[in-house]
């Protein structure tokens, strides 16, 4: 129930601003920052809140004066009322949507082909330039970290990365004719797209005997100098057999940088799947979209859509997709999650 909600807002809201007053708190300095953080926070969905208290004053006078006789005008007024009540219904039901301490993080993607053998590595790197395309389009910064063999790792910079790339981790399917192919035939070929929120130092704690080095001489692109000495990096770690490598930057120093940047980033996520299946298993519960379900379908041939099968939102051009507009996919997500969450 949407009021219950707006109460529920409020009177937290209510408590976080009496706190942020209280002598007791401000001479704690880890509370205060505790405090002040949820209350950023929950500034947003309070204003709605306010803003949805009005419009249902609004709805109940103007319902109060038609009882007392018909008026167009009045009821006007009662129309707009209640349309304005269930905009603000689901944005306060989006705002409120469980936040991820990891959602203001940087990210760090991989993109890799899967099913479909040449062609799957083609169609790695048209998802990769969609989702870069898209990044640059909401103004974030993209750093390609390595890059080569159907393989695209990189890293999205920005306040809230996380929050808008995380639900595009999966498997994305494209049904279409490949530009390789002489004979007309259609193909369908896979990618998987994992996204990592970046780890800080204090996250992941690595021991240097954990972990095995190897330098090799690079063939990727990069210029002459990269590939007359040995500047690639391969780093395993032992203990979880993970392996990141790097050979994209002009030295040896700089490769191993990004390479135990990529390292740390999926040792966090790691750890944080771990303790997400935990909960899952003492919740009793089967997550129904992970790292290798298929969550969208891109096709191209012999028909165009595109559509999200968590969401069952579609899309009739392709090509406006893969070029980076996909607000649609990722804004249907949020109001499932939403959904979801309060229903529970």
């Amino acid at each position: 129930m949407i009021e219950s909600l707006v109460e529920q807002i409020e009177s937290r809201f209510a408590e976080l601003s009496r706190a942020m007053t209280d002598p007791e708190v401000i001479n704690d300095r880890q509370r205060y920052a505790d405090v002040g953080r949820e209350y950023a926070r929950l500034e947003g969905p309070a204003k709605l809140a306010e803003q949805w208290r009005r419009a249902a004053d609004d709805a109940a006078g103007a319902q109060e004066l038609l009882d007392e006789g018909e008026d167009p005008e009045v009821r006007d007024m009662l129309a707009a009322a209640r349309r304005r009540l269930e905009e603000l219904d689901e944005e306060i039901r989006l705002a409120m949507v469980e936040r991820d301490p990891a959602d203001d993080k940087d990210v760090i993607v991989e993109v890799q082909g899967g099913a479909g053998g040449e062609e799957a590595g083609l169609w790695a790197g048209d998802v990769y330039r969609m989702l870069t395309k898209y990044a640059e389009r909401l103004g974030f910064k993209v750093q390609p970290l390595e890059i080569g063999d159907g393989k695209y790792t990189f890293a999205i910079n920005g306040d809230g990365a996380y929050s808008v790339f995380k639900y595009e981790g999966g498997t994305h399917r494209v049904q279409r004719v490949p530009e390789t192919e002489s004979q007309g035939r259609i193909h369908t070929s896979t990618a998987t797209v994992a996204v990592m929120p970046e780890a800080e130092e204090v996250e992941v704690e690595i021991a240097e005997s954990d972990l095995k080095i190897d330098v090799y001489r690079s063939t990727g692109p990069g210029g002459q100098s990269v590939n007359t000495t040995d500047s690639a990096v391969r780093i395993t770690h032992i203990p979880t057999g993970l392996v990141a490598a790097c050979q994209n930057e002009r030295s040896q120093l700089q490769n191993k940088a990004v390479a135990m940047r990529i390292l740390k980033a999926r040792l966090a996520e790691l750890e944080r799947q771990k303790r997400e299946d935990e909960m899952d298993t003492i919740r009793g519960e089967r997550k129904a979209v992970d790292f290798g379900s298929q969550i969208r379908s891109y096709v191209l041939a012999p028909y165009q859509m595109v559509k999200d099968h968590r969401t069952d939102a579609e899309v009739g051009d392709p090509q406006r997709v893969l070029d980076g507009d996909i607000d649609v996919f990722i804004e249907a997500e949020l109001r499932r999650r939403a959904a979801e969450g309060n229903e529970g």
